[in-house]
């Protein structure tokens, strides 16, 4: 077996077409055909069920592209790995966070440090950024909720209240407190479902008896913020996100409910090589939550 055997599946197995896979490798249909053909003599099945030119993994063909994916991310570590002791590669810091609004203070104060840092970040449900992590195509997540797995460590950085924020004529405007059976029937504003922070919060509303109407559902924070601000429906944010709208925000009551509390947290694998970048951001960031 080659790599570049390994290397055609993973592209054959992205297109699920020889014609389109071939022309995105730049060879001939039939030899990428025969590469196959090879590949599947040596696994012992077939990894494909094939319709014509088109075809689609089977159950065998799904269960050993989980293992090339793997031997790719080894060998891409690998690389950043020797670099890294090389003095040779970039400073890059590969990011995933659940609640994006934390960031620009975060990244900025340690820029002002490591002005060479490049980062890359990502904004995915819970469930993607676990999978980034144990793939090893994230170094760091940074989320509200805690991620369990095989070779996973989450540190828990901070634990904040969820407050509600109502619009300036609101019923509700004024008032230092409230019920959540008092929100039954109110619109509201916030992330899609799948989301763990959107997902948090209807469980603990279904647990008081009933389901938010989520009337606009977004993906990024500041658009759930510009929403609200025109007045279309009501949202819940961590307090320490409301602290840094507060401005934007005037009108910020606290839940009745001991549940209405979200802890930030910091996540990484233990099998993937991590980058002196990213292990110096992941000290920063602890040390920043600790200090406040």
């Amino acid at each position: 077996m080659e790599l570049l055997q390994l290397h055609y599946f993973r592209v054959v197995a992205q297109h699920e077409h020889m014609t389109k896979a071939a022309e995105a490798l730049n060879i001939a249909q039939p030899s990428l055909s025969k590469t196959i053909a090879r590949l599947e003599e040596h696994v012992g099945v077939p990894l494909f069920e094939r319709q014509g030119r088109s075809i689609r993994l089977n159950a065998y063909g799904g269960a050993y592209l989980k293992r090339v994916e793997r031997i790719f991310a080894e060998l891409d570590a690998g690389k950043r790995e020797v670099l890294d002791m090389a003095g040779l590669a970039s400073r890059s810091v590969l990011l995933a966070a659940s609640i994006s609004n934390v960031l620009p203070e975060l990244l900025s104060a340690f820029l002002e440090k490591h002005p060479q840092t490049h980062f890359r970040q990502v904004l995915e449900p819970t469930a993607v950024m676990q999978r980034m992590l144990e793939d090893g195509e994230i170094d760091l997540c940074l989320t509200s909720a805690s991620i369990e797995g095989e070779g996973l460590e989450w540190r828990a950085l901070r634990t904040d209240a969820i407050v509600l924020c109502v619009p300036e004529h609101h019923r509700l405007a004024g008032r230092e407190r409230v019920s959540l059976l008092e929100l039954k029937g109110e619109p509201f504003i916030g992330q899609r479902a799948g989301y763990w922070f959107r997902d948090l919060t209807d469980q603990i509303c279904r647990k008081a008896g009933f389901q938010p109407n989520t009337i606009i559902e977004v993906e990024e924070s500041d658009a759930i913020v510009n929403l609200f601000r025109r007045g279309i429906g009501l949202i819940f944010l961590p307090e320490m996100s409301w602290s840094k709208r507060a401005h934007l925000l005037p009108n910020r009551l606290y839940v009745d409910d001991a549940e209405f509390k979200i802890t930030m947290g910091l996540a990484w694998s233990k099998r993937h090589y991590m980058s002196t970048a990213a292990l110096e951001f992941r000290q920063f960031v602890m040390d920043y939550y600790a200090g406040l």
